[in-house]
Parts: structure tokens; sequence; C-alpha cells
């Protein structure tokens, strides 16, 4: 999918503007094929404005305490591929790389599991994909359906023959266990 970003911002003289209006390209990784990550905006602090429209700093791909992130993720049908193990550790190194801190929610052993300290705002823009929680419960999730993720352990699958585009909204959390 084709995304384009919309960035307005306030001038000198307090008038708002548009201060950019960009394509933006995905975030594809050796390890994920046909995933791609599309990274908007964020900060990991609250907001102040008004705003020129800077981006502000977002050092790791999920939000600190008080901090967001917004963007869109592709997830193709689900596959069978096998990854070389001897592009396995640069794989893992281009995850760190091109997407950082993502690699320390996966849970290498159940494929696509992971936890954040963040609230999560899905919508799933095209397709439809299941949402898996703890013990296999499961929600199919279709175009136009919404999901209020509060920092649970959960994995997306995309049993369709056609790819499923969520956009988000991760807001940065205090986990108090």
């Amino acid at each position: 999918m084709d995304i384009h970003c919309v960035v307005t911002g306030q001038n000198e003289s307090g008038k708002s503007v548009i201060v950019r209006h960009t394509p933006v390209k995905p975030v594809s990784l050796a390890l994920l094929p046909g995933y791609e990550f599309h990274r908007l905006w964020g900060s990991d602090s609250v907001p102040e404005l008004p705003s020129d429209g800077t981006p502000p700093s977002q050092p790791r791909y999920f939000p600190p305490k008080n901090g967001f992130r917004f963007g869109f993720f592709t997830i193709p049908p689900d596959t069978r591929t096998s990854v070389d193990p001897i592009g396995t550790s640069s794989a893992l190194e281009e995850i760190q790389q091109k997407l950082p801190g993502m690699i320390d929610v996966l849970e290498l052993d159940h494929p696509g599991m992971h936890t954040t300290d963040t609230v999560d705002f899905d919508v799933v823009v095209f397709g439809e994909v299941y949402l898996e929680l703890d013990d296999g419960a499961e929600a199919l999730l279709k175009a136009g359906d919404c999901v209020i993720q509060n920092g649970t352990r959960h994995a997306w699958h995309n049993r369709s023959s056609h790819e499923c585009v969520i956009a988000f909204s991760l807001v940065g959390a205090e986990r108090k266990l």
C-alpha cells in the first residue's frame, strides 16, 4: 500500500501551514518477508504546541511512558517461509537496526507473540486478521474493526489470501507488575 503523510504546523505568525506532504517508504525485513512497517510520526515525550511540524525524535520502535507512535503495518497472508539458519544472526541485527527495540519484545519460541508497555489503538484498514491472545483466544477482525490493546500479550495472523493493513497509534504506558 502506498502511504503518504501530510504534516501541519504553525509558522512564525501562528498561521497553520502544511509543512510536508510526502510518500513514506516502508521498512521491510528479511526475517519477515511480506511484512511492511510505515513509521509516520511519534515522540518520546508529551508533545508541545504550537509546533512547527519538525519530526520529533523517536529512537526506538515502541514509545516509553508518555511517548507515542503512529504508523501502519502490513501483514502478508500466512506463509510457511523459513529463514536460512546462516542468515538468522544478520536478520536479527537488521531488525534491531531498522526497528530498534522490536526484537526485545518478540517471543522467538512463539512466532509473532509479543507484549509491549503500550496502549495500542489498532484499526484494520484493509483485509482481515486474527488477533491471538493468551491460551489461544482469538478474534477475527475485518476492515473497519478496531482493537484497544492494553499492554496484553498478543500476535497477529493473516489466514486470508490477501494482505492486511492496520493503522496503529501506540501510547507508552507504565507497567505496574
